[in-house]
């Protein structure tokens, strides 16, 4: 190697190191302690929220939930209320922007103003493109973007009582919102838009002592396939849905998903992909979007073929099968089990 590029490798490391180094710096100065802290979780009675809010919790947060289900709620505040006793659980469709006006001042009443907002509420749709509707699409953007949005513009005047210290706003998109999936057209659609909705507001909230966190996790065990909305061939479409969703080395755990949020949200980090599966796909999506399409073309041709027209929407529970029931999808139903689904 000649001299000139034994010194460009030179000052190449050593640039690198400086980055590596002022990101550490910079993360340590950031960095953010939960206890005493109020956090807001939307879809925060079941799955990965009810997971999220148990951390949360654990680390001394003042913990409010909210969700459409009054029952799940107050499974999930009794379950709550193991990790401490201040915990808020109250019913709210966040497609509703009253309700959701509401339901942020009803926390505000109690614990004071917010510090951490974590979107968590979502749908997810299981379907060929040929069986979906105008409407699904609607209400995939309704409560996976609208209701992101409805709740970050009813708590920002509560983040910005900043007290002298940092606020955080997390919103849990999908690496379907990096890369859109087969049979899943209208949540990618979301998905894509809370993403951008996401990336703009750090970009301008961030001069303000708000730091927005974007996390896009892969395949995550938490049981949520039993209330996907399935269309098309439904015992097909859910059982390839829920067997995938089990598989161990393409998917995390719900707690390490919810650990590797948290430590996004106290550091403030722009963005964090849960799980290497997803973090080697996306890669390979940015720098060969091309091929990665047509993979997931051959990937569309063994998934089920539309079904009947007027077959209608089944939730993923009503669609259950002894294939969907095998050992293949054990890991799924205990984390139903766990994670009150």
């Amino acid at each position: 190697m000649s001299k000139a590029n034994q010194n460009a490798l030179l000052w190449s490391l050593l640039g690198l190191g400086a980055v590596v180094a002022a990101r550490t710096v910079v993360s340590r100065r950031r960095t953010m302690s939960f206890r005493d802290k109020t956090v807001i979780i939307t879809g925060g009675s079941r799955g990965l929220g009810l997971v999220m809010a148990r951390a949360f919790a654990a680390e001394g947060a003042r913990v409010a939930i909210c969700a459409r289900d009054a029952a799940e709620l107050r499974r999930a505040e009794t379950d709550l209320r193991q990790y401490t006793p201040t915990v808020l659980a109250i019913p709210c469709d966040v497609t509703n922007p009253t309700a959701v006006r509401e339901f942020v001042d009803e926390v505000e009443q109690v614990f004071g103003p917010v510090d951490v907002l974590v979107n968590n509420a979502g749908i997810i749709l299981v379907s060929p493109y040929g069986n979906t509707t105008e409407t699904d699409f609607r209400e995939a953007m309704e409560t996976n973007f609208w209701g992101a949005y409805y709740m970050t513009n009813a708590v920002l005047p509560s983040l910005r009582k900043n007290n002298g210290g940092e606020k955080r706003i997390v919103n849990i998109g999908s690496v379907g919102g990096k890369m859109a999936v087969p049979h899943m057209a209208p949540y990618s659609a979301s998905k894509f838009a809370l993403v951008g909705y996401s990336e703009g507001l750090r970009s301008e909230l961030m001069k303000e002592g708000i730091y927005v966190t974007t996390i896009c996790p892969g395949l995550i065990r938490t049981g949520s396939p039993r209330h996907a909305l399935i269309e098309g061939q439904h015992d097909k479409e859910y059982a390839w849905f829920k067997i995938a969703d089990s598989l161990p080395l393409l998917t995390v755990s719900a707690e390490n998903c919810a650990r590797q949020v948290l430590e996004a949200c106290r550091t403030g980090r722009a963005e964090r992909i849960v799980s290497l599966p997803a973090q080697l796909i996306t890669t390979i999506h940015g720098l060969l979007p091309g091929f990665t399409a047509d993979v997931l073309s051959f990937v569309n041709r063994l998934l089920p073929a539309p079904g009947p027209d007027g077959a209608g929407r089944l939730m993923g529970y009503e669609s259950e099968t002894s294939t969907s029931r095998s050992i293949a999808a054990r890991l799924t139903d205990e984390a139903a089990v766990d994670n009150n689904e």
